[in-house]
């Protein structure tokens, strides 16, 4: 209601004097925002305003080959004018650490401190991301130089975007437009291409790096520290740039009694069969003779071997003479081995192999049909076991699976059930039946006539004869035919560096043609490689060949052995086992038959305490002592080759 003689107009103009009187207040009234920036998917309202809190979020690389202080404060000069004038920088998170680490890593590291950043640091990626989640927290926008600066991946770069997101808090970066009021789909579409783009950039160079790696071991260089058994031998870089900056490569050469060493400890674990603890012993009973390997870091050295060493050495193909890369995944698996397929190796033989290629891959064979089961046929320790079987670890079926002792019927048999010890992978038994036993009294028959007739029987030669003819030897032909050629090769190569050698020494030091015959020898020796690697492939075909003839030193160690009339069926079975483990028994069932093939070696220089161990079994006034059997004999035939092992060609009994 109006007062007598007051109109519309005069009241309206005491209220504006009456509001300009009061205390000052924000005026109402349109913003002047786009719909963009006024919808629910616009900027959080804390933007909008005049002065805006901002968190800088950076990220650098020791592995980049950058300098961390220079690149933190390059990304923090690059921030701070991309963000508009009323926006300040209240705080800085930044971590020297690579951006491929999972989230939950991020941000725990101390290793900033090793760089003198002049920046004061509030924290890393983990502390931001737990002061945007409080209510008082001290920024409202976070900003970066590159959407790559958060993460190298675009899903911890999406994670942690969305983590801010959550807590509205945007994320912006220096190198994407900053529009508050603008469409923010276009925004995102540009963020989105911003971060698959960082992960293509290191995604590719890992990718081409990785491929130069490979390339490398391919063509035979070494990569890391030689493994114990070899050392370094370094060359002039190939590319004549990197030369020229006194870069180099290597290649590995045996180093001296600790490649003696490596190859010795293959012996005794293929020839013997011994176990890893056993070959340590003997390595440790003579540590001037094989000198033990001394780890990079010297505190850590034992001075011993020990059974995981002997293991390594036993599982490493680089002694193979190949170069082998890719066999651990050292970053992305904590170490663990890679399958086999995924392991590189060299074209061709890099370098003088320790162990031969074949003999390695029995060896290896050998472990795998071994795994998950305990060596030798001593007693098991569990306190809940009650019997041994006579032949555990010695008998095989033709699927090359170890046999299992088991009890069906109250009598021990042994059996082959592939269902049960191949964790659900039908394709390793496919044709293979449910089950396959065989009773043990039935082998110890087998063994019993097995021993009697052909090791320690007065007729042994004739039977050899026989088994003799009826042996394919082309084989053992064809490689004793290469072998021949290569030798042959081998001496015309010395003859050639001989030749060279001559010539070099006569020849001024400094003169070009000097240079270039001192090169011509080295291509030569280069050359004798591959046939010295074929050369030793040929002698570990000869020692697993089962059809390899014996020799006439072989015979004579059969000669050796007294005439005997073994018992083995009533023998104590500590004696049956240590008989087994002198000869090294392996009894091998075949298939959907009743028939097994029976195999032993005669190491020469455990020739006499097999002959102890079975004049033990047998008795005593039954033994035949003949002019070919007498003590000194039998020491001198075992002298006579004391690298030599006879072995007894297969013999099929029924059983």
């Amino acid at each position: 209601m109006t007062e007598p003689g007051q109109t519309i107009s005069s009241l309206f103009e005491q209220a504006q004097l009456t509001a300009a009187a009061l205390t000052p207040v924000t005026a109402s009234g349109p913003s002047g925002l786009s719909d963009y920036a006024v919808s629910p998917l616009g900027m959080p309202a804390a933007l909008l305003r005049d002065e805006v809190r901002v968190a800088f979020l950076g990220r650098t690389s020791t592995e980049d080959q950058q300098d961390p202080r220079q690149s933190m404060l390059r990304q923090l000069g690059n921030c701070k004018p991309a963000i508009p004038e009323s926006w300040v920088i209240v705080a800085h998170f930044y971590d020297v650490e690579s951006g491929r680490m999972d989230l939950d890593a991020r941000g725990h590291g101390d290793n900033y401190e090793r760089f003198d950043i002049p920046i004061a640091r509030d924290g890393g990626i983990a502390d931001l991301l737990d002061e945007a989640t409080r209510a008082d927290r001290r920024f409202d926008v976070v900003i970066c130089e590159g959407i790559s600066r958060v993460a190298r991946r675009a899903f911890e770069g999406l994670s942690v975007e969305r983590a801010l997101d959550l807590a509205d808090v945007p994320l912006f970066a220096s190198n994407e437009p900053i529009m508050l009021s603008g469409s923010r789909a276009q925004r995102i579409l540009q963020r989105r291409i911003n971060q698959s783009v960082a992960e293509y950039e290191v995604l590719n160079t890992l990718e081409m790096s990785w491929g130069g790696l490979c390339t490398h071991v391919r063509e035979g260089w070494n990569i890391g520290k030689p493994p114990y058994g070899y050392r370094a031998k370094s060359f002039r870089h190939p590319n004549p740039v990197k030369a020229a900056k006194g870069l180099t490569k290597s290649r590995l050469e045996p180093d001296g009694l600790a490649a003696e060493t490596v190859t010795q400890i293959a012996l005794w674990r293929y020839h013997e069969q011994l176990g890893y603890g056993e070959i340590a012993d003997k390595l440790n009973a003579d540590p001037t003779k094989y000198p033990p390997p001394a780890p990079t870091n010297k505190a850590r050295a034992r001075g011993a071997w020990g059974k995981t060493t002997v293991y390594e050495i036993l599982k490493n193909p680089k002694y193979t003479g190949y170069q082998v890369f890719n066999r651990r995944a050292r970053r992305s698996r904590g170490g663990k081995v890679n399958d086999q397929v995924k392991w590189v190796w060299s074209v061709e033989p890099a370098h003088s192999p320790l162990i031969p290629k074949q003999l390695y891959d029995q060896l290896n064979a050998r472990s795998q049909a071994n795994r998950g089961s305990r060596p030798g046929n001593a007693p098991n320790s569990h306190p809940a076991t009650k019997r041994t079987y006579l032949f555990r670890s010695r008998a095989f079926c033709d699927c090359n699976r170890r046999m299992e002792g088991c009890i069906r019927h109250d009598a021990p048999y042994y059996k082959c059930a592939p269902r049960n010890n191949n964790r659900g992978r039908p394709d390793k038994w496919v044709g293979h039946p449910k089950t396959v036993y065989i009773r043990e009294n039935a082998l110890l028959n087998a063994v019993a006539r097995f021993f009697a007739d052909r090791v320690f029987g007065p007729e042994r030669r004739e039977l050899l004869a026989a088994d003799l003819n009826q042996v394919d030897d082309r084989a053992t032909l064809a490689r004793q035919a290469e072998r021949e050629r290569l030798q042959r090769l081998l001496a015309e190569l010395e003859r050639k560096q001989a030749g060279v050698l001559r010539q070099a020494q006569d020849g001024d030091p400094g003169d070009p043609f000097t240079k270039a015959l001192r090169g011509s020898y080295n291509d030569l020796e280069a050359q004798k490689s591959t046939p010295l690697t074929r050369l030793a492939e040929l002698d570990a075909a000869d020692k697993a060949d089962p059809t390899q003839l014996p020799s006439t030193e072989d015979v004579a160690l059969l000669d050796a052995l007294p005439y005997l009339a073994l018992n083995l069926a009533n023998a104590p079975e500590p004696q049956l086992q240590a008989l087994s483990e002198a000869t090294q028994l392996e009894i091998r069932l075949h298939d959907d038959t009743d028939h097994v093939t029976i195999t032993i070696r005669l190491p020469a220089k455990l020739v006499p305490e097999i002959a102890h161990t079975a004049e033990r079994i047998s008795d005593p006034m039954s033994a035949q002592e003949v002019p070919a059997q007498r003590a000194d004999s039998a020491c001198v035939d075992a002298v006579r080759a004391p690298d030599r092992v006879a072995r007894k060609p297969s013999s099929i009994r029924d059983v």
